[in-house]
């Protein structure tokens, strides 16, 4: 009976053990199955992840607009340009003309004004009458001519038949002496009274108290300094007459760029007020002095008639003299743009599809409005001057793609906001 016991004893022994073996391995069961749902949802997460990341990197380079959006932001378009904007000098100046191209109109004699006969901005020719002053003195003057003539023709036969009687012996030589001084005299007394009268453009026929105010050049009236019936002073400007056509630019280089200046460079300049277009000059002279105690130096430059027209004396113009003709690829400023601390430009995607939509079943199709894409192109800036900045590419495109010159900050907020857009 012990031995019976005893066996019956290990057995259940065994049973116990074993039951404990199959309750630990049931508990243990829910933790393997929850590892492995785990590992599937990370596997699953990390996949998506990944998708999300290419569709946000996409969507954070791309922006559209609808056609109607296009319209209303102003969204304007250009290709790269090749510009002179490296290795340049900066200068400030303004236009002007030569001395002998402009003229301040007075007159030698003093009067009254009779007659006004153009307006500011008319274009006169040379000796073309502005207006005319009345003086009586000139009554005078045309009077002294005319007797200075009349002597001159008498004295003139007098001294013929003194120098025949002198030549005979007949006459002593003092008379005829006489003659030919009184004759000489008058001569130069008629010189002086018709030089008189053609300095005031008075005809020496005839009499008159009226004076003409003539133009001494070609060009446009400025200012018009007398009013009808006024008092006209001598040595007082009446009128200011300028010929535009020789327009040129003195410019103010500082002493620390005078010996990269030479005769002959190229220069690029903006007028400082209208900076959307600019002009080309050439350098044609340096002066050897300076200007004032901002120890500046007068450098002057010449400009194509043909870009010259428009253009007034006294414009402020900022400049850059180009110190070498090397070129580089250019784009106006404001296409540019910073995101971070990175740079990009927009180039507007042609050819792009069309977004498809879905729509519920049993529900019509809606119209949508046509969409233009622009993706953003990393650029490194360079140069920016007289509105246009250098730009290098990072990766190559196409020489004639169109990039955004206008509008270009509008793209980079909706690019921002996650390139989001209305239909």
């Amino acid at each position: 009976m012990k031995n019976i016991s005893s066996y019956l004893t290990a057995k259940n022994a065994k049973v116990s053990q074993r039951t404990q073996s199959l309750i630990s391995l049931r508990a243990l069961l829910p933790i393997a199955i929850g590892i492995v749902c785990l590992a599937v949802t990370l596997v699953a997460c990390n996949e998506k992840k990944t998708e999300e990341t290419k569709e946000e990197e996409k969507s954070t380079t791309e922006v559209a607009l609808s056609a109607s959006q296009y319209k209303t932001v102003g969204i304007e378009t250009g290709i790269v340009e090749d510009r002179n904007l490296n290795k340049v000098i900066k200068a400030n100046g303004y236009t002007t003309v030569p001395p002998q191209n402009s003229a301040e109109v007075s007159t030698l004699i003093g009067g009254t004004v009779k007659d006004i006969f153009v307006l500011e901005g008319t274009y006169v020719n040379k000796g073309k009458v502005l207006a005319t002053i009345q003086n009586l003195e000139v009554i005078g003057m045309q009077e002294d001519y005319q007797s200075a003539v009349a002597n001159v023709e008498y004295l003139q036969l007098e001294y013929n038949r003194q120098k025949t009687l002198s030549d005979e012996n007949v006459n002593p030589r003092k008379t005829f002496q006489e003659v030919k001084a009184k004759l000489t005299a008058e001569r130069a007394r008629a010189q002086a009274a018709k030089n008189k009268l053609d300095a005031l453009h008075v005809n020496t026929k005839g009499t008159t108290s009226v004076v003409p105010i003539v133009s001494p050049i070609n060009g446009f009236v400025g200012k018009i300094n007398i009013a009808k019936g006024a008092f006209a002073n001598t040595g007082v400007s009446l009128f200011e007459v300028v010929d535009n056509s020789q327009m040129h630019l003195d410019l103010n280089v500082y002493e620390k760029d005078l010996g990269s200046i030479s005769i002959g460079q190229v220069i690029d300049f903006v007028l400082t007020n209208q900076s959307n277009k600019s002009i080309k000059g050439k350098i044609f002279g340096i002066n050897k002095s300076f200007s004032n105690e901002s120890k500046t130096v007068a450098v002057h430059a010449k400009i194509d008639p043909a870009d010259a027209k428009g253009l007034i004396p006294g414009m402020y113009v900022s400049a850059n003299i180009n110190i070498t003709n090397a070129t580089v690829p250019a784009l106006p400023k404001d296409a540019v743009v910073r995101n971070a601390d990175k740079y990009f430009v927009f180039v507007q995607e042609e050819g792009h599809a069309e977004e498809k939509h879905e729509h519920a079943a049993g529900k019509k199709e809606e119209a949508h409005e046509e969409e233009i894409h622009f993706k953003a192109v990393e650029v490194i800036p360079g140069t920016t001057d007289l509105g246009f900045t250098e730009v290098k590419f990072v990766d190559k495109i196409d020489p004639q793609a169109k990039i955004v010159t206008k509008g270009a900050f509008y793209l980079l907020s909706a690019m921002k906001g996650g390139g989001e857009h209305e239909h």
